[in-house]
């Protein structure tokens, strides 16, 4: 199958295991670009039976992905945009009523029949976290890696599936220490709270993914399939209605101090590689 078409994505096949790195600079921002190809990719490869195993990972050593783009607040234009980009980038694919369109590609992301991996060497916040939390796992490279959901800090809150599914991974107390304080959690945090299934030494990681996915890639599709299902049954994902109550929640926050504020973070250098370095920083500089 063909996979060269997706703008911002690198996607190789070998041996079971389809690795797509994201390759969207200078930030791997969830974007108008990124949004729809990784919304076209997932389309695509669900029905690809001799790919059983999906890695993501980034080729910015420094970034998994930023966050959303910041012309979502900005510019009324942007997330219509990305959106309509994203539908026509897997069609036949309907959006439940109510969700948002990062919303609706976590969800497409968590129902692949594959078993999907993030592999975390860098900074991933926001929509970036959102879509690594979709994922069946997720392993981080020490002293290398970080995750956040910083949106508390722009007035607003996680709408792309974050609120929901930190929950669900990190339990309600430390849901809300991580959502409401915007706090950046490095590896070892991240695998004691369950952000992650383990934090490894940067240097074992791809070692360590790239085993493990071979590994999985050998297992029956029909074997996969039931104890997804099985394991599911235990564990559901989050309902619809939930996602709906939280794309309600992000739309009764937008307002003009949003806005305002937005504009005065990247001013002062949010969206650019030194400003997201040390995000939190900024952020509480400027507060």
């Amino acid at each position: 199958m063909n996979y060269h078409d997706w703008t911002g994505l690198t996607v190789n096949v070998a041996d079971g295991v389809a690795t797509v790195t994201l390759d969207h600079p200078p930030l791997n921002l969830m974007d108008g670009v990124l949004l729809p190809s990784l919304r076209g990719f997932v389309r695509q490869v669900r029905d690809d039976a001799a790919v059983r195993v999906i890695v993501f990972q980034s080729a910015d050593e420094e970034f998994f992905s930023a966050h959303g783009d910041m012309g979502y607040l900005t510019d009324p234009d942007a997330l219509p945009a990305a959106t309509r980009a994203a539908l026509a980038a897997a069609p036949d694919t309907p959006v439940p009523d109510g969700l948002n369109i990062i919303q609706a590609l976590g969800v497409e992301v968590r129902a692949l029949p594959q078993i999907t991996i993030g592999k975390i060497a860098g900074f991933a916040r926001g929509a970036g976290n959102e879509f690594l939390m979709s994922l069946d796992m997720r392993f981080a490279a020490i002293g290398r890696s970080g995750q956040a959901q910083p949106e508390s800090l722009l007035g607003i809150l996680p709408g792309g599936g974050g609120t929901l599914n930190t929950t669900r991974l990190v339990g309600r107390a430390r849901a809300l220490e991580l959502v409401v304080g915007g706090q950046l959690v490095d590896a070892e945090v991240a695998e004691r709270y369950g952000l992650v299934n383990r934090a490894l030494p940067a240097a074992d990681l791809d070692a360590f993914v790239d085993a493990l996915a071979r590994r999985i890639a050998r297992v029956r599709p029909k074997v996969v399939a039931e104890i997804k299902s099985t394991v599911d049954a235990v564990a559901p994902g989050i309902s619809h209605e939930a996602y709906k109550v939280e794309n309600a929640s992000l739309y009764a926050l937008f307002s003009d101090e949003v806005v305002a504020t937005a504009r005065r973070q990247l001013t002062a250098g949010v969206q650019t590689r030194d400003g997201e370095r040390d995000l939190e920083g900024l952020l509480d500089r400027i507060a």
